[in-house]
């Protein structure tokens, strides 16, 4: 089979390419996903991602573990990611976070000319159908439903008034560039008569609706075992139905995209001969071109959740009354999209300066309606709820590598989290403020048992005990096939890998530096940018 490009991931940057590069119907576009359809009932009720994101069993999920991390006790992490098409957006808490203006101009800075602020922002502005409306910060004819919540608990109020008053300001909108304060997340998710309340996952908005289209074509299942090359041009991909059979070829005469997302992405480069020569003759592959940033500058948001019983019974938990009222729950869902099935389960948004001459908040909170314990892989009776806290722009930098030449292997994935001293001290800063803020009058009502021992955490070596013993990602992992024009990156800035011909990667992983936020949003702006860079030199 022969296209003009040759699409590797469905996710949330792959959903976008295939729809913008098939517009054109002369255009011949081929979409190869390792996953299924991802439009099941667990897929579109957003609250079903609690069945998928634990891992147990895998559904759409990857569900990866990480290298033992020194700095978190030697603890393997966890790093579920979508194996789907929508990719992440398909398992993940829906939230609609663009960053801080300053960290795209700070891509600029290193060197990513057209990746300021100024330039980003039209691109969020066309992907986005926000149900606010359009203004000079938003779209609202773009694919992607932005919503409000449908329904968020009163305790999620009671957490912003927390807030509130242990001085924090309140902020509307945390999309126009300043997010500094404390509010509720907007959420993708469709706002629209027919399918209010349900995930508006990558491939809800992007794919499905042109999935029709004579020029496109999709095939899930697919798993890519290697790029083809023709000296310094990537040519097609070789792939495998199912996990199992013979390896099959799709050709691409114009580009192969590879949008396999930041773990992934650098995984198959490497399978494929492209990266550190030293890594791949480790394991036997014959080195097809020396790029050393393969892999490389691993940046995640570390993630440390203060977790409190509850005998308020109108959130998630383990119980006959709470089950009793999540039955009523599903049915008001299955009949217009209102009610708890709806929620993103992380309601309540903080973003917060750890000391006041900052220029942009270096922690942000998520606030959950449950009681949420290693990734909801460890469930306790009764009800509850939390608050995540996370370092935004972590200095820790850690790697991508191979286990084995074996493409059905998973990447050896090493966040080398804490590394750098810097993360752990902003890190005992905001858990000390996250805890304030929970301690605050507005929560008291909610408030009966603090979890986990936080309550007698008085000194700094305290709260390095708890954060080593317990954090851990909170899914954001970017940056190891980071764009720049430095000897370490993988590609320039219009994203073609460096080197090489016919051959970009459109995902998370080209971000130089970690945005301060959650990363859909983001990933999504670049593959729209990126659908106008190719398109310009088709």
């Amino acid at each position: 089979m022969q296209f003009d490009y040759v699409i590797v991931g469905g996710g949330s940057a792959g959903a976008v390419l295939a729809n913008r590069l098939s517009a054109n119907p002369q255009t011949r576009v081929c979409l190869l996903e390792a996953g299924g359809r991802g439009d099941s009932l667990l897929v579109r009720m957003p609250a079903a991602v609690v069945a998928m994101l634990p891992g147990r069993p895998k559904i759409n999920n990857w569900a990866f573990e990480t290298a033992p991390q020194p700095g978190l006790n030697g603890r393997k992490g966890y790093q579920p990611r979508g194996r789907a098409l929508g990719g992440s957006s398909a398992i993940n808490a829906m939230l609609y976070v663009r960053g801080q203006q300053q960290d795209y101009d700070s891509w600029a800075e290193l060197g990513c000319n057209g990746w300021d602020w100024d330039s980003v922002l039209p691109y969020f502005k066309r992907s986005e159908n926000n149900e606010r409306g359009a203004d000079d910060l938003h779209g609202d004819a773009g694919p992607l439903q932005v919503s409000d919540q449908k329904e968020e608990r009163p305790i999620t109020r009671a957490f912003v008034d927390a807030a509130i008053q242990m001085q924090h300001r309140h902020t509307e909108d945390f999309n126009r560039g300043d997010n500094e304060g404390v509010g509720l997340y907007q959420v993708t998710q469709f706002h629209d008569r027919v399918r209010n309340g349900e995930r508006c996952s990558a491939a809800a908005a992007c794919l499905f609706p042109v999935m029709h289209r004579p020029n496109l074509t999709v095939i899930t299942g697919a798993h890519a075992q290697r790029l083809v090359l023709d000296g310094k041009r990537a040519t097609g991909v070789i792939y495998r139905q199912g996990g199992k059979g013979p390896n099959l070829k799709v050709a691409a005469a114009r580009e192969v995209l590879v949008c396999g997302g930041a773990l992934k992405s650098p995984q198959l480069l490497m399978l494929s001969g492209i990266g550190d020569p030293e890594i791949l003759m480790q394991h036997g592959i014959t080195v097809r071109h020396d790029l050393p940033g393969v892999g490389q500058n691993l940046q995640d948001h570390l993630d440390f959740t203060l977790a409190y019983k509850s005998k308020d019974t109108d959130n998630f938990g383990i119980g006959p009354v709470g089950s009793l009222k999540l039955l009523g729950h599903l049915w008001r869902w299955r009949k217009n999209g209102v009610s708890m099935a709806a929620t993103p389960f992380a309601e309540g948004a903080a973003f917060l300066k750890t000391t006041p001459d900052l220029d942009r908040p270096d922690i942000q909170l998520h606030f959950t309606i449950a009681l949420v314990d290693d990734h909801a892989r460890k469930l306790h009776m009764g009800y509850g709820y939390s608050c995540h806290v996370c370092k935004l722009r972590p200095e820790s930098r850690g790697t991508v590598s191979l286990h084995s030449a074996d493409p059905e292997a998973p990447p050896c994935i090493d966040p080398n989290f804490l590394s750098d001293p810097r993360d752990l001290d902003t890190m005992i800063k905001g858990a000390r403020i996250t805890r304030a803020i929970m301690q605050a009058p507005a929560l008291a009502p909610y408030r009966h048992k603090e979890m986990f021992g936080t309550e007698t955490a008085q000194s700094d070596a305290d709260w390095e005990h708890h954060i080593r013993a317990r954090a851990d990602t909170i899914y954001h992992p970017v940056g190891t096939c980071k764009m720049g024009v430095d000897d370490m990156a993988v590609v320039s800035p219009d994203l073609r890998v460096r080197g090489m011909d016919g051959l970009r990667v459109v995902d998370a992983s080209i971000m130089p530096a970690l945005i301060s936020g959650n990363t859909n949003a983001p990933t999504m702006m670049i593959a729209e940018k990126a659908a106008d860079m190719i398109l310009s030199t088709a």
